[in-house]
């Protein structure tokens, strides 16, 4: 990999922006069809919907981009060897595969990229739909997320950055952590979108403001969880511990934290350009397990929290996922870096970053109004 030359050649732009519109043009014409008859603003939150899912996709197809080594399937961006496809680079790859097999440009792995860069496009053309539409309902003095939709469209464009460094850069590290955190942030600012301006925004299944800002804090606990996941599959740490739940036979392996978490430096190497001490991957691994542990617990804490106040609904969705990350977490471990149970862990936490933002974008209703429906349902449950 170190004598891959990563190059922007901006050539094929065009055909890709144009590749783009014509898939977004699906999802486009679906909403517009099923919602023919509905408010102008009924159809936007379909497609801010719509868009939300697709992205949850987007951010899947990353992570299987980078699970199956393919973030370099073409050395160039945005396009493959100055081409739309890999099929306008067909003499480049065969080239390359020629010369390693197994390295990082290969037919799969090509394809794989560049589909991942199509569907990439697609979505940033829906959110660009998205924001002009916003502004242009708001002129005519409808209520749309007109700053939302744009700010969105800027982070999008954002994450195009990100996926340009990510190949120019080579797999930098810090780059392609900072990609993932980014694809998190894209689904929370359009799940926040799709629920704040859903039928008013109202919720009855309120709770205290404590209980609203542990939500917050454990929004928080999730991100920082994500970008150290991040940071184990980025820098190929996951089998650095292939047991449960010691690690290496022991509690507290030898490890390297001061080396494991520089940020600053090439794929398997230390800022000086020396080769990553296998200490350090023990340790980028282990403060990952160690860190599960405290927001497995949190999940578990607050979704106790939200059965004592009758949310029970929301309490099993915490609770779901957190055994969701466990047994998916635990699978990467002990049956040693499953491609499957990798995505799973990734579509978990992503799952995580979607319902919590969902429910922290009700506005919701006084808490002792809420608090009263609470307790009226559980009384008439008891009476049931």
């Amino acid at each position: 990999m170190e004598t891959l030359e990563t190059f922007v050649d901006l050539g094929p732009l065009g055909r890709l922006l144009l590749l783009g519109a014509l898939l977004a043009a699906g999802p486009l014409l679906w909403v517009w069809l099923k919602h023919r008859g509905a408010a102008p603003q009924q159809r936007l939150r379909a497609l801010t919907t719509l868009t939300l899912f697709l992205t949850f996709d987007l951010v899947l197809f990353g992570a299987f981009t980078r699970l199956t080594d393919s973030g370099l399937g073409c050395p160039d961006w945005p396009g493959c060897y100055g081409a739309a496809s890999p099929l306008g680079a067909r003499h480049e790859i065969a080239a390359a595969q020629a010369a390693l097999p197994t390295g990082p440009v290969t037919w799969s792995k090509a394809w794989i990229e560049m589909i991942h860069r199509y569907l990439a496009t697609a979505v940033g053309a829906l959110i660009l739909v998205i924001a002009g539409v916003s502004t242009v309902l708001r002129r005519r003095g409808l209520d749309t997320p007109v700053r939302w939709a744009w700010l969105t469209l800027a982070w999008v464009c954002l994450q195009g950055a990100f996926g340009a460094w990510t190949v120019t850069m080579k797999l930098f590290p810090a780059i392609v952590t900072l990609h993932l955190l980014g694809g998190m942030v894209l689904l929370a600012l359009l799940r926040w979108q799709s629920v704040r301006y859903a039928a008013g925004g109202a919720s009855s299944d309120a709770g205290p403001p404590a209980l609203r800002w542990a939500l917050w804090g454990l929004l928080a606990l999730v991100g920082v969880q994500i970008a150290l996941g991040g940071w184990v599959s980025t820098n190929y740490a996951v089998l650095a511990c292939r047991d449960f739940p010691t690690c290496q036979g022991q509690w507290w392996p030898p490890m390297d934290f001061a080396r494991g978490f520089e940020l600053w430096r090439e794929l398997g190497e230390q800022g000086s350009g020396e080769a990553l001490p296998f200490a350090a991957l023990t340790a980028i691994h282990y403060t990952h397990r160690l860190a599960a542990y405290g927001v497995l617990a949190a999940l578990l804490a607050v979704g106790v929290w939200q059965a004592r106040l009758g949310q029970r609904g929301r309490a099993r969705w915490l609770w779901g996922l957190a055994l969701w990350q466990l047994l998916s977490g635990l699978s990467n471990v002990v049956l040693e870096w499953p491609l499957v149970a990798a995505l799973a862990h990734t579509g978990g936490a992503a799952a995580l970053v979607v319902v919590l933002t969902g429910w922290l974008a009700r506005p919701e209703a006084p808490w002792p109004a809420a608090a009263a429906a609470a307790r009226a349902a559980v009384l008439q449950g008891g009476h049931a």
